[in-house]
């Protein structure tokens, strides 16, 4: 009797199926990573804006009148297309990330409260609000916390 060597063709074809369905999954899985990574660098960019607004407000005890005024750095990066800053409010707009994603933003408010009243004087800000004016079906590429309609 004769000894086989090597795969036989249903052999092969079972696995270069396999090959295709993790292929399926993973590729997919793979792009909405890669857009939440770039969002990343837009959320990195406000959060360093809000650090130099917390600082003015802390030493001036006002709102700055722009993002300059403040401390902030308005360098259009890859993925940053604009940072603007009005009163208490960061406004971040996105590009390059998506043609769905690039019509958004990324806000980060001060709050007066942890109950969500919008600051109106720089000497009692508690905390930030994070939200966008994305829609529900992009909140998946935000950071958790700014998964949420603007303010």
């Amino acid at each position: 009797m004769k000894k086989q060597s090597g795969f036989t063709l249903i052999e092969l074809m079972i696995v270069v199926a396999i090959i295709g369905i993790l292929a399926a999954v993973a590729i997919p899985a793979y792009q909405d990573y890669l857009k939440r990574s770039k969002i990343t660098e837009v959320a990195a960019a406000a959060a360093a804006c809000k650090t130099s607004l917390s600082e003015y407000m802390a030493s001036k005890n006002a709102f700055p009148k722009d993002a300059n005024e403040a401390g902030c750095s308005s360098a259009v990066t890859t993925y940053v297309e604009k940072l603007t800053v009005t009163g208490g409010q960061i406004k971040v707009d996105i590009q390059a990330v998506d043609a769905v994603v690039d019509a958004n933003a990324l806000y980060l408010t001060a709050m007066k409260d942890t109950a969500g009243t919008v600051a109106g004087g720089a000497d009692s800000v508690a905390a930030w609000w994070c939200g966008t004016d994305a829609a529900s079906t992009e909140y998946k590429f935000f950071p958790a916390n700014c998964r949420q309609a603007q303010k």
